[in-house]
């Protein structure tokens, strides 16, 4: 018992937790890091695990090994006022709209690509790598879910006329592995995440900023070359450890995204969508850029696409 210590991560920075026990109560654990995280304990918010997920804080007489806490274990913390009037939430994949911190802000630096895998579920992997610092593929299980269930709850938002097919239809078909996400899918994740995501789009030299209006504190960065999307990263000048995550108060690193993505495109780093070839996954139908694909899919009802060499 001794030896149990957990890491945490939040907007004063990193620190280790120690004082506590797998049979300490979430009491326990709220009281030690409202004190060392200088945030009140009905304003806490914890992530845990990876991909990070929401911490049941309301369970107070549960014991940390009961929810599944181990010593060692990464928590992030920040600070979340409740927004008023909330209405009941029945689905607990719906309360997981957090801020996430990161310590060393600030640091001179280079921002890099991260190549993660072209598995149709990209877009999940390097949104798991910028919250988590890890290239993993099996988030996106958790991130479709999380899109299924808000788009599934909410049919009035997510109409036929926005998703291009039924509700229904679209939230069984983003579960399945083999099925891209996009806009629909960072727009869902960054309020789920509470934090903006920004797309640096090489085909057009622009970025996109999901989660803009909602004006939250932090912010990340993917690229998109039209069909892939890779997660971006700080490498530090003085060799610390990577940043992932940003203040949206900081102007400069915006800058050095829009930088990128204005080299990117003077370089041809980027598909084609008009171009670049395709095989559907259903009837073996070889189809050529993303309208063939959009009339495929709308003349057959067949979603399922991979890229192939041209």
């Amino acid at each position: 018992m001794a030896g149990y210590a957990l890491k945490l991560k939040c907007k004063s920075g990193q620190m280790v937790l120690k004082g506590l026990s797998p049979l300490s109560t979430v009491t326990d654990l709220k009281s030690k890091l409202a004190s060392l995280a200088n945030i009140k304990e009905n304003c806490l918010h914890v992530l845990s695990g990876f991909p990070p997920k929401p911490l049941d804080l309301n369970c107070d007489d549960s014991t940390l090994e009961a929810i599944g806490i181990a010593s060692g274990d990464t928590l992030i913390i920040e600070e979340k006022q409740p927004p008023p009037d909330i209405p009941e939430k029945t689905d607990s994949f719906l309360e997981g709209r957090h801020h996430i911190a990161e310590s060393h802000l600030n640091r001179p630096g280079i921002l890099m690509r991260k190549v993660v895998p072209a598995d149709n579920s990209c877009l999940f992997t390097s949104i798991g790598y910028v919250l988590g610092g890890k290239v993993d593929p099996t988030c996106s299980t958790f991130m479709r879910q999380i899109i299924a269930e808000v788009v599934s709850n909410n049919p009035d938002v997510y109409s036929e006329a926005i998703l291009g097919q039924s509700n229904s239809s679209y939230s069984d078909w983003i579960l399945k592995p083999d099925s891209w996400g996009g806009a629909i899918e960072l727009a869902v994740l960054s309020e789920f995440y509470g934090l903006e995501i920004d797309v640096v789009d090489t085909l057009n030299a622009i970025i996109n900023r999901f989660g803009e209006d909602q004006h939250y504190a932090q912010r990340v960065f993917l690229v998109f070359d039209g069909i892939h999307y890779d997660p971006l990263y700080l490498e530090p000048l003085e060799g610390n450890d990577i940043q992932t995550i940003f203040p949206t108060s900081d102007d400069k690193v915006l800058q050095e995204a829009e930088q990128l993505a204005r080299e990117a495109k003077s370089s041809r780093q980027y598909t084609d969508v008009h171009r670049f070839s395709l095989k559907c996954l259903v009837c073996q139908q070889l189809l050529t850029g993303q309208t063939q694909a959009q009339q495929h899919a709308t003349s057959t009802g067949h979603m399922s696409f991979g890229e192939i060499a041209s």
